[in-house]
């Protein structure tokens, strides 16, 4: 081999081990941009903070025209959530909810690693809201403890960016930091909320509402004053269901709970008993006194009707139970007084039931 031939070999070894160089150099590049994504999905700490990361965050940094987040929320949990936290639905247009993951996509039947390919109205265009420049996409599923959680949508306006020959890898593994981190916001968000608060109204639940008896109980016999118990009962609440289904009768339990609430005061406790059922405990009423507040919230409550729609509105109407007690200070079991007492006002709600609903009845 001549000189001459042993310099162009060295010359072009050097120009490949350049070249290697350079693609490593870009390869390491992209592998810490990517971990950067993922450690910002993970250290997200509430929901909508998770849903702004995920659809305009990744969309900025992918150079996207859409990233859409759907999650299968069957049970309305993650919705509750997010209403319990007055957050506005609107502000996350790209965030999809469906009951059932095979309706959306075809895909979705036997989703276990990412799908690519071109954008398909007739199958994306539910995944899709605003796809007019859409060409291909990347469907992740995103899987938790052996179930679908939902998926994470790449739109491209590139038909070649996501080809089904290209591999998935990177894809799946963005997939699997992505359902960890809704896994992870969402139970702190149920953590939260949970223990003492309803998810969906934000008042306090069947469980605060024993203790806090007890205790109103307690200070009742102390000071040898009375305790009245109020049970609310929306009226028709499954025909408002059954017609109309169950986030509209979502929204009717919030909206009387708001009404409600507007009515009692700061030192009234309220919680929600359980379906349809509230319970409000107020101090110091007199029998005429506590059965005027059941007639104020009863007439705030069907006042204006339920607008869920233009034009079409829902009227709401509730059944009041009332009762009252003064705790003897000889008795020794408040819990069987407390017992009594939602009996007493239960058994004045039925007989409001009884008597055509939309009425206040007294123990």
């Amino acid at each position: 081999m001549s000189a001459r031939d042993l310099h162009n070999e060295v010359r072009e070894l050097r120009s490949r081990i350049a070249a290697l160089l350079e693609e490593a150099a870009a390869n390491e590049r992209l592998l810490k941009r990517n971990q950067e994504r993922e450690l910002e999905l993970l250290r997200a700490e509430t929901i909508p903070q998770l849903f702004e990361t995920i659809c305009d965050r990744l969309k900025a940094s992918y150079a996207l025209e859409a990233v859409t987040l759907l999650l299968c929320d069957p049970e309305h949990e993650i919705r509750h959530l997010l209403i319990a936290e007055h957050i506005d639905f609107a502000a996350f247009p790209n965030v999809l909810f469906t009951d059932d993951m095979s309706a959306m996509a075809p895909q979705f039947n036997f989703f276990h690693k990412p799908w690519l390919g071109p954008y398909m109205g007739c199958d994306h265009q539910r995944l899709f809201p605003e796809a007019e420049t859409i060409r291909s996409v990347a469907l992740i599923p995103l899987r938790r403890h052996d179930r679908l959680q939902g998926s994470l949508n790449f739109g491209s306006a590139d038909e070649k960016r996501f080809s089904r020959h290209l591999a998935t890898d990177f894809l799946a593994h963005l997939g699997v930091i992505a359902a960890f981190a809704i896994e992870n916001t969402i139970n702190r968000a149920r953590l939260v909320r949970s223990g003492l608060t309803d998810f969906l109204t934000g008042w306090h639940n069947r469980r605060y509402l024993h203790a806090r008896l007890t205790e109103e109980l307690a200070r009742a016999q102390r000071q040898g004053t009375g305790l009245t118990c109020l049970i609310v009962d929306l009226d028709r609440f499954k025909e408002i269901n059954d017609r109309y289904g169950h986030l509209v009768g979502d929204m009717a339990l919030r909206e009387a709970a708001k009404r409600v609430d507007a009515q009692i005061r700061d030192s009234d406790a309220a919680a929600r008993f359980g379906g349809d059922e509230f319970v409000i405990l107020a101090r110091d009423l007199s029998p005429e006194q506590a059965v005027a507040l059941g007639e104020r919230i009863r007439c705030a409550v069907s006042s204006t009707p339920l607008e869920i729609s233009a034009g079409t509105q829902v009227h709401m109407t509730v059944s009041i139970g009332v009762a009252g007690i003064v705790p003897s200070r000889e008795d020794p079991d408040l819990k069987r007084v407390a017992e009594r007492l939602l009996a007493d006002a239960d058994s004045a709600l039925y007989r409001a039931k009884e008597l055509g609903r939309d009425r206040v009845e007294l123990a």
